[in-house]
C-alpha cells in the first residue's frame, strides 16, 4: 500500500523538481503584484501574475498584458530572471549556485540533477551543469551583441536592455518581446525582413532547444558522428527533418507572395518558432488551415530532452515512429541507428504520447465550451501552452479565468514533464503486477 505524501521521511528527485518550479512560480507571482512591477504603479492582481510568472517559469510566453507596456523595468527584469531560471531549470541553477559557493553536492541532489537534465548517468552531473550554465551565458551574450546594433539604431540606449532580453528569451525557448511600443502583442513583425534579427533569432531558439547534452555530445566527439549517443543521432536528425518539412511547406503555400528574400525569412523563421520559442514575424492568424494544423503539430512534438524547450519532445516523436516502422516490418524490437531501443523507453513514450494528447483536446474541448469559441482556435492555444510554446491567434487576453487555469496547468505540465508529475505522485512501484498471470488481446 503506497503511503501517503506527508508522511514520507524523503522527498523523491520528482517531488523536488516539482516543488522546485511552483515555489519559484509563486515567489515571481508575488514580486510581480508589486506597484513597482506595473508600468502604472498599480497592484496587479494575484491570478494575473500568476498566469504571467507560470508562463515565464515555463518558458512559454502566453501573456495577459503585453510585456513592454504593462510591465515597468523592475518588472520586466523579473520575468527574465524567471525565464532564465525556467530555461536552465529550477535544479540547474539551484546545483550552480551551490557549486559556484564551494558548497558540497549531496547524492541525492545529483540524482535530482540527473532526472532534472535528462542525463544519461550521475557521473560527471556537476561538471555537466557547470558546462551549461558557461554554455548558456557565453551563447546569451554573443546572441545580444549580434542583436544590439539593430536595437540601439531603434531605440537607443534602450535597444541594449532589448538585446539582451531577447537574446535570453530567445535561447530559453520562452517567447517573450518588447515589441509592444510598435502595437500591443505583435512580436516581431517589425522585423520580418531584418535578416540579423531573424538569423540571430532562429539559430538561438535551435541551440536552446537541441539541449545540452547534445551539443556536450557534439563537442566531445566532433566530426566523428558514428561515436554520437543514439539519443544524439535522433536529436539532430528529427530537428532537421522538423525544421526543413514545415519550411518547404510555408515558402510554397503561405508566403509565395512575398519578396524572395523575405519569404525565405520567412518560411523558415515560422518553421523554427513552433518549436516551443513562441515569436513570430507573420502575422499567424491570416495561415490557411493546414499551416495552422502544421504548427499545432510542430507545437506539440516541441524540442529535445535536456534543453530549455518544452513539448513531448523530438525524442518521443522518433521512437514512436520508429516502433511504428518495426510493426510494419514485424520486428520483434525497435532499432535505430544500428542500436535497439530498450522497450521501457517505448513504454514511456507511449504513455507520454498519450498523455499530451489526452490533455491537449480536453483542454480545448473546456475551453471552447466555457468561452463559447470554435475548437480550432482552443486546439492552437492549448497546444501553445502544453508545448510551451506562447503563440497564440489573439485568444489568451480575452479568455476567463478556468480557461486561464487550464493554461497554467497545461503549461506546468508541459515545462515540468508528464511523466515527473506522475512520478511524484506515484513513486513507488507496483511489483506485485509483474506476477500476475498474462493474457493475450488483440489490438488494431
Amino acid at each position: 500500500m503506497n503511503k501517503p505524501l506527508f508522511v514520507r521521511n524523503k522527498l523523491t528527485s520528482a517531488q523536488i523538481i516539482i516543488l522546485g518550479f511552483s515555489g519559484v512560480i509563486l515567489l515571481g507571482a508575488l514580486l510581480l503584484m508589486l506597484p513597482i512591477s506595473s508600468a502604472q504603479g498599480v497592484v496587479t492582481p494575484f491570478g494575473e501574475t500568476l498566469f504571467t510568472a507560470t508562463s515565464a517559469v515555463c518558458v512559454t510566453g502566453l501573456v495577459v498584458h503585453d510585456t513592454a507596456l504593462y510591465w515597468s523595468p523592475f518588472g520586466q527584469a523579473v520575468i527574465l530572471l524567471l525565464i532564465q531560471v525556467g530555461g536552465l531549470g529550477v535544479v540547474t541553477a539551484a546545483v550552480a549556485v551551490f557549486t559556484i559557493s564551494g558548497r558540497r553536492i549531496s547524492l541525492m541532489q545529483r540524482s535530482t540533477m540527473q532526472e532534472a537534465i535528462s542525463a544519461p548517468q550521475v557521473g560527471g552531473i556537476v561538471r555537466s551543469t557547470v558546462f551549461i550554465v558557461r554554455c548558456t551565458l557565453v551563447i546569451e551574450l554573443l546572441g545580444a551583441a549580434a542583436m544590439a546594433p539593430v536595437f540601439c539604431r531603434d531605440f537607443g540606449a534602450k535597444g541594449l536592455w532589448m538585446a539582451l532580453f531577447h537574446s535570453v528569451s530567445a535561447f530559453c525557448n520562452a517567447g517573450f518581446d518588447l515589441m509592444g511600443e510598435g502595437g500591443a502583442y505583435s512580436s516581431l513583425v517589425a522585423y520580418a525582413a531584418d535578416p540579423v534579427i531573424n538569423v540571430t533569432v532562429m539559430l538561438l531558439i535551435i541551440v536552446g532547444g537541441i539541449g545540452f547534452l547534445t551539443w556536450e555530445d557534439v563537442r566531445a566527439n566532433r566530426w566523428y558522428v558514428r561515436r554520437y549517443r543514439l539519443q544524439s543521432k535522433m536529436v539532430l536528425c528529427t530537428t532537421g527533418i522538423l525544421l526543413l518539412v514545415p519550411a518547404v511547406y510555408f515558402f510554397t503555400r503561405e508566403y509565395a507572395q512575398l519578396p524572395m528574400g523575405q519569404r525565405l525569412l520567412a518560411s523558415m523563421f515560422q518553421a523554427v518558432t513552433p518549436r516551443t520559442a513562441g515569436f513570430n514575424t507573420m502575422d499567424l492568424t491570416l495561415l490557411k488551415d493546414a499551416g495552422i494544423f502544421i504548427m499545432i503539430a510542430l507545437m506539440l512534438i516541441g524540442g529535445s530532452p535536456g534543453s530549455t524547450a518544452g513539448g513531448m519532445k523530438t525524442t518521443t516523436a522518433a521512437v514512436m515512429a520508429t516502433t511504428a516502422w518495426s510493426v510494419f516490418r514485424r520486428e520483434e524490437h525497435a532499432h535505430l541507428f544500428g542500436r535497439r531501443m530498450d522497450d521501457k523507453v517505448v513504454k514511456q513514450a507511449a504513455t507520454i504520447l498519450v498523455m499530451y494528447l489526452a490533455l491537449f483536446f480536453a483542454g480545448a474541448l473546456v475551453i471552447s465550451v466555457a468561452e463559447d469559441l470554435p475548437m480550432d482556435v482552443c486546439l492552437f492555444e492549448t497546444a501553445s501552452a502544453i508545448g510551451t510554446v506562447g503563440l497564440t491567434l489573439g485568444l489568451t487576453p480575452s479568455l476567463g479565468w478556468l480557461a486561464r487555469g487550464i493554461l497554467i496547468f497545461l503549461m506546468f505540465f508541459g515545462r515540468v514533464g508528464g511523466l515527473t508529475l506522475i512520478f511524484a505522485a506515484m513513486s513507488e512501484t507496483n511489483k506485485a503486477a509483474a506476477r500476475l498471470p498474462q493474457e493475450k488481446i488483440t489490438v488494431g
